[in-house]
C-alpha cells in the first residue's frame, strides 16, 4: 500500500539546495494547512503576500446528508435505468441507508475532523494509484492562440516570449504577489499555484508520489528527444536572462539537437519512458539510478527538479485536428523501423510548455496536484504578458500584469545572480542495453495507444455566448444540451455524462461531478428529434437547461453526490484493511489499489478544465470479493449500495466533458475516459465555439458533422419562435384592419417573393419546418448539408411572381436529393 499523506509528511527531511541544489528536495505531500505555502521564501516574513492572504478565511469543504446523496445517487441513474433497474437501485439504497451508510457517514465524519478536506487524501491517492500510462489517461492539454503579431510566430522567439512571461508568473507566485481568484468577488482557493512548477510525479513500486523542489531555479529544454537545462532564476526567484538572451539559448539547443540526426538522437530519447506503465516506469528509474559511477542519476533528478519543461518540436502540424494531438499525446511517424515522431519530445511527469516549429504553442501537465482552472489562469496570464512586454518595448508607458518586476538582467552585476550557470547544459545518458530495450518497448506501446485513439475540432463560427444569452439560456447549459441532442440523433440512447463543477471557494477545493443527463434532457432530445412543433422543442430545451444551471449550481456548493459516495466508499475500504488484517494499524486512509480504471478528466481525465473525478476500483463486486469472504467483520461484505450495478454505471461515463475557455486559448482538450466513450474539451466565446473531440475510433468525425448540424438548426428553431411571438403581436394589432365590422372571414394578404416566402395559408415557421425538419435519427449527419443546400436555394434570385405562386401541398423535392 502507498504511504499516507502524514507518513510521507513525516518522512521527508528539510532540502539542502546548498549542498546539492539539482538534487530532488523530497517528496513533498504538502497537504496540510502548515505546508499552504510551500513555495514561499523560509524564515519570518515581515508582510504577508496577496496570494494566500484568503486562505485562512475560506470556509471547509461540506460533507453532504447522507439521505440528501442518495436521493441524488438515484436521481442521476433515472435517466440511464429501465424501472427494473431503478428498483434495484432503490432497494439497494434502502438497505444501504439501514445498515452501513449511517455508519460510514459517521466514520468519515471522524476522519475529516481535524482535516483541510475530507476528500482531499482519497482525491490524490486515486490519481496517484492509477498504474496505466498517463498519456492520454490523466494529462489534458491547452493549445494557446498564436501570437498577434505574425513576426513572432516563429519557434524559438514565440519560446522565448513563453518562458519569459512563465518565469514572471512563478515569480509572482513565490513572492505571493499574485492577486487571488474571485468568483463574483467571493475569493477562491489559491493553494493549487503552489504545486504548479518545479514539481513532479514519481512512480513507486506501490505507487505515485508528488515530488517538489522549491529552491529550483533551472528550465529543461526537450529538443528531438535530446535534453538541456540552464538557470533561468536567482535564490530571490528574480529572472536573471532577457528575452534576447533566452532566444540565443534556444537557438544554440536548436541548433546542436538539429547536428544529430534524429534518428541517431531517437535511440536515447528517454522521455519516452515516462509514457510507461506506472510500475514499469518506477523499476527503469531504478536502473537509471542503481549504477553509482553512472550520471544517470544526476540527470535524472536535474529532470524532475526543473520548473517546468519546455519543448521544441521539429514539425508543423498541418490542421487543427493535428495541433490537438500533438500537444495530448504527441505525433506517431516511424521511418526505416525508428520512431521519429514528436511523441518522443515529452516528458509527461511534468508541466511542459510546447511550441511547435511554426510558433504554434501549448501546454500539456500532470493533472494530479492541479485543476484545469488554476492552469488556465497561468495559460492566461503568460499568453497576457507576452503582449503587454512586447507592447512595452514599443512604448514604456505600456501596463504590466504584474505588481513588481524583476531588475532588468542587462543591468545587473553578474555576481548577484549567485552561484548559477545560463549556459545550456546537454544531460548525457548511460544507455545500458536494459535502457534500450525498454526505451524500444515503451515506444512501441505509446505509438499502439496513439494510434488507438483519434481526435476532430469543430470551429464553430455561427454564433457563441452573445447569440446565446440573448436567447435567455445559459451558454454551458446550452451546449452541453447540444451533446446530448447530437449523440441521441447519432445513436438513439443517452449516456452517463460527466461535467466538472469547480468547488475552488472552499479551502484545498477541487471539483464536483455534474452528471449532465437528467429526465428533462431526456425529454429534450426526444422532443427535438421527434414531429414536434418548434415551439414544443425550444420549451423543452429551456427546460433543461435550467435544470442544468440548477445542477451546476448545487454541485459547485458541493452538495453533489459522486464526491461524498466515493469518500465512503475508502472509509469503507479503510475499514475493511484496519478491521480485516491481524496486524492492522492506518494513520491514514488510501484508496482502491485494485486496478483503477480510466474513468475520468480530466476518467483520470474527467476533468481535464476543471479536472476529472478520480479513479476509482473496477467496480463494486470485484471489490468485495477481494476481501477475506469469510471475515466476520461486520463491514467485510461491500455495502449494498456500491455492490449495486448501478454504482458501477455512474462511474462509467461514455461522453467526459469539460468547459475551459479563455480567449487566450484556441482549443482545450484530453483524452477519451472509457473504451467506448468520447473525451470532450469545449470553449464558448462571444461569437464562436470551439471544441475538440477525441475517443477510440467511434465516428468522431460524424459526431463532430452532428454538433455543428445542430448548431445550425437549433438556431434556425430559436429565430423561429422568435418570430412568431412577434408576428403574433403583429397580428393582433392589424386584426381590427383585416375584419369589417367584425363579419365575414379574415383575408390573408398574398405578398410577392422568391420560393423561401410563405405561401398562402402557410406560416413562416410551419414552411421552415417543411424544409429543414423531419429528419430521424439516422439520418441526423445529413443535415448540416440540408440546411446549407436549403441557404443556398434561398439565396438564388427567383423569376416566378405572384401571379404564379400557388399552395405549397406536399414535400418540396430538390434536385440535389437524387
Amino acid at each position: 500500500m502507498p504511504k499516507s499523506l502524514n507518513e510521507s509528511l513525516a518522512d521527508q527531511q528539510p532540502p539542502n539546495t546548498e549542498t546539492d541544489r539539482s538534487s530532488l528536495n523530497g517528496i513533498k505531500e504538502a497537504y496540510s494547512p502548515s505546508e499552504r505555502e510551500p513555495l514561499a521564501k523560509s524564515g519570518p516574513k515581515e508582510k504577508p503576500g496577496i496570494t494566500y492572504a484568503a486562505q485562512d478565511q475560506l470556509p471547509k469543504l461540506p460533507i453532504p446528508e447522507l439521505e440528501d446523496t442518495c436521493r441524488k445517487f438515484q436521481a442521476v441513474l433515472a435517466p440511464l435505468q429501465n424501472q427494473r433497474e431503478q428498483d434495484d437501485t432503490a432497494a439497494a439504497v434502502r438497505d444501504f441507508l439501514k445498515t452501513d451508510g449511517p455508519e460510514l457517514q459517521a466514520r468519515l465524519k471522524r476522519y475529516a475532523t481535524g482535516k483541510t478536506s475530507y476528500i482531499e487524501q482519497f482525491w490524490y491517492d486515486s490519481y496517484l494509484n492509477f498504474d496505466n500510462s498517463v498519456v492520454l489517461n490523466l494529462n489534458p492539454f491547452f493549445l494557446l492562440e498564436d501570437d498577434p503579431t505574425p513576426a513572432r510566430n516563429n519557434q524559438v522567439t514565440r519560446a522565448a516570449s513563453l518562458v519569459i512571461s512563465a518565469l514572471s508568473f512563478v515569480r509572482a507566485v513565490r513572492k505571493e504577489e499574485l492577486p487571488p481568484d474571485t468568483l463574483r468577488g467571493t475569493p477562491l482557493c489559491m493553494y493549487q499555484y503552489s504545486r504548479l512548477f518545479s514539481t513532479a510525479r514519481i512512480p513507486t513500486e506501490s505507487g505515485c508520489q508528488i515530488a517538489q523542489d522549491s529552491g529550483s531555479r533551472h528550465v529543461v529544454v526537450l529538443c528531438k528527444g535530446q535534453f538541456y537545462w540552464f538557470d533561468v532564476m536567482d535564490d530571490n526567484s528574480d529572472i536573471i536572462m532577457t528575452e534576447k538572451d533566452m532566444a540565443l539559448n534556444l537557438q544554440v539547443i536548436v541548433d546542436d539537437a538539429e547536428a544529430t540526426p534524429i534518428q541517431e538522437a531517437a535511440k536515447g530519447a528517454l522521455g519516452v519512458l515516462s509514457t510507461e506503465n506506472r510500475k514499469i516506469w518506477a523499476g527503469l528509474r531504478d536502473v537509471l539510478t542503481r549504477d553509482g559511477e553512472s550520471n544517470n542519476a544526476e540527470c535524472l533528478s536535474i529532470v524532475d527538479s526543473a520548473l517546468f519543461i519546455l519543448c521544441l518540436d521539429y514539425t508543423e502540424p498541418k490542421n487543427g485536428a493535428e495541433l490537438c494531438g500533438n500537444m495530448l499525446c504527441g505525433t506517431s511517424e516511424v521511418v526505416k523501423g525508428v520512431q521519429i515522431g514528436t511523441c518522443t519530445n515529452r516528458w509527461y511527469d511534468k508541466m511542459q510548455i510546447i511550441v511547435c516549429k511554426n510558433g504554434s504553442a501549448g501546454i500539456n501537465f500532470e493533472h494530479t496536484g492541479v485543476d484545469g482552472h488554476t492552469v488556465l489562469r497561468m495559460a492566461s496570464d503568460v499568453y497576457t504578458d507576452t503582449i503587454l512586454r512586447f507592447a512595452k518595448s514599443i512604448n514604456g508607458q505600456a501596463p504590466s500584469l504584474w505588481t513588481s518586476t524583476s531588475p532588468d538582467p542587462s543591468k545587473r552585476d553578474p555576481d548577484s545572480f549567485g552561484d548559477v550557470s545560463t549556459t545550456p547544459h546537454k544531460l548525457e545518458w548511460d544507455m545500458q542495453p536494459e535502457l534500450s530495450t525498454a526505451l524500444r518497448f515503451a515506444e512501441t506501446r505509446l505509438a499502439d495507444l496513439i494510434q488507438q485513439n483519434e481526435f476532430e475540432i469543430l470551429e464553430f463560427a455561427g454564433y457563441g455566448k452573445n447569440f446565446i444569452t440573448s436567447m435567455g439560456f445559459s451558454p454551458d447549459a446550452f451546449v452541453q444540451m447540444a451533446f446530448q441532442a447530437a449523440y441521441y440523433g447519432l445513436y438513439g440512447r443517452v449516456e452517463n455524462t460527466y461535467e466538472p463543477a469547480m468547488t475552488k471557494v472552499f479551502l484545498h477545493g477541487r471539483t464536483e461531478a455534474i452528471r449532465v443527463a437528467t429526465l428533462e434532457s431526456v425529454n429534450f432530445v426526444k422532443t427535438f428529434w421527434a414531429d414536434n412543433s418548434s415551439q414544443q422543442k425550444v420549451d423543452a430545451l429551456k427546460k433543461a437547461s435550467q435544470k442544468h444551471t440548477a445542477l451546476t449550481k448545487e454541485c459547485a456548493k458541493a452538495m453533489g453526490q459522486d464526491r461524498h459516495l466515493y469518500a465512503l466508499y475508502c472509509v469503507w475500504q479503510r475499514a475493511v484493511d484496519e478491521e480485516g488484517a491481524e496486524a492492522a494499524s492506518s494513520n491514514g486512509c488510501s484508496s482502491p489499489v485494485d486496478g483503477p480504471s480510466s474513468e475520468p478528466g480530466i476518467s483520470p481525465p474527467e476533468d481535464p478544465s476543471e479536472s476529472p473525478s478520480p479513479p476509482r476500483s473496477s467496480s463494486g463486486n470485484n471489490a468485495g470479493k477481494s476481501r477475506s469472504p469469510s471475515s466476520k467483520v461486520p463491514l467485510q461484505q461491500i455495502p449494498s449500495l456500491f455492490s449495486d450495478p448501478g454504482y458501477d454505471r455512474i462511474n462509467n461515463t461514455i461522453l467526459s466533458t469539460s468547459n475551459c475557455g479563455n480567449p487566450a486559448l484556441r482549443h482545450f482538450g484530453f483524452g477519451p475516459s472509457s473504451a467506448d466513450g468520447f473525451g470532450i474539451g469545449y470553449i464558448i466565446k462571444d461569437d464562436s465555439i470551439s471544441i475538440c473531440i477525441s475517443s477510440k475510433h467511434r465516428q468522431t468525425k460524424r459526431f463532430v458533422a452532428s454538433l455543428e448540424a445542430y448548431f445550425l438548426e437549433v438556431k434556425r428553431l430559436l429565430r423561429s419562435v422568435k418570430k412568431g411571438e412577434s408576428a403574433g403581436r403583429s397580428k393582433v394589432r392589424q386584426s381590427g384592419q383585416e375584419k369589417r365590422r367584425g363579419t365575414g372571414k379574415v383575408i390573408k394578404v398574398q405578398t410577392q417573393g422568391s420560393e423561401g416566402v410563405p405561401a398562402p395559408g402557410i406560416g413562416e415557421d410551419e414552411e421552415e419546418d417543411e424544409e429543414l425538419g423531419g429528419y430521424g435519427f439516422f439520418d441526423a449527419g445529413m443535415l448540416l448539408q440540408a440546411l446549407k443546400a436549403s441557404q443556398e436555394e434561398k439565396d438564388k434570385p427567383s423569376g416566378k411572381g405572384a401571379g404564379n405562386a400557388r399552395r405549397a401541398i406536399g414535400k418540396k423535392l430538390r434536385v440535389s436529393e437524387y
